[in-house]
């Protein structure tokens, strides 16, 4: 039990044990690293793994030369792009199925409307945004491939933002990571990239719902 524990915490927060993990693993770090960035774009029901906190800390550690930097990004991106395309096909033969589930311990519903509606205000664009965005990045290539666009567009978008999105995590991991005031903050810089990483959702959460208010008070004047 202890050690399915272990491995569950280590999935979960990689980003805290990563240094521990490159010095147990060595180069097998890499292959983890793929395989975390794939679970979380890949997979539905895996949102809650650490990405862009994960990202910045392995471009943190490659800038001290525990790993090189070409290779993460590399990998990272293939595998960001491997995921997308993954659960594009996932949404697109499972994905009405999926959608008339109640919510459950592995999948909540809401997930879907929130990234719905991301879609309805960004259309494309919205698969290179939501890269940044923790839990919609994970829902926004189902929701492509339930209906919301063709694969071929989708694979452009998709291609664009799986650089993108390791290439700024990781690279300012690589060249800020590492200065002084960073490392002796890392763990408020890790939440911070967290923080500046939702807040488009909240900003948008919080839009959604000025709508709304106004709505509501436009009827009641009527």
């Amino acid at each position: 039990m202890e050690i399915f524990q272990w491995i569950i915490d280590l999935f979960l927060h990689l980003d805290r044990h990563l240094a521990e993990v490159i010095r147990d693993y060595g180069t097998l770090t890499y292959i983890l690293l793929f395989v975390i960035v794939f679970m979380e774009t890949g997979l539905v029901v895996t949102p809650v793994l650490p990405g862009d906190s994960l990202l910045f800390a392995a471009g943190t550690l490659a800038a001290a030369g525990f790993l090189a930097v070409g290779p993460i990004f590399a990998l990272c991106a293939a595998a960001a792009v491997t995921g997308d395309s993954v659960n594009y096909c996932i949404g697109h033969f499972v994905g009405p199925r999926i959608f008339a589930r109640q919510k459950s311990r592995w999948f909540n519903p809401r997930h879907l409307d929130r990234t719905h509606e991301f879609y309805e205000r960004y259309g494309g664009k919205t698969i290179i945004l939501a890269r940044f965005i923790p839990v919609i990045r994970t829902f926004a290539p189902f929701v492509a491939g339930i209906g919301a666009m063709g694969y071929a567009r989708f694979f452009c978008y998709n291609v664009i933002g799986g650089l993108l999105w390791p290439g700024v995590c990781v690279f300012s991991g690589y060249f800020f990571g590492n200065l002084p005031a960073v490392k002796r903050h890392f763990s408020l810089v890790i939440l911070s990239i967290i923080a500046i990483s939702i807040l488009p959702g909240v900003a948008e959460l919080l839009h959604n719902r000025s709508e709304a208010v106004q709505k509501i008070t436009n009827k009641q004047r009527g």
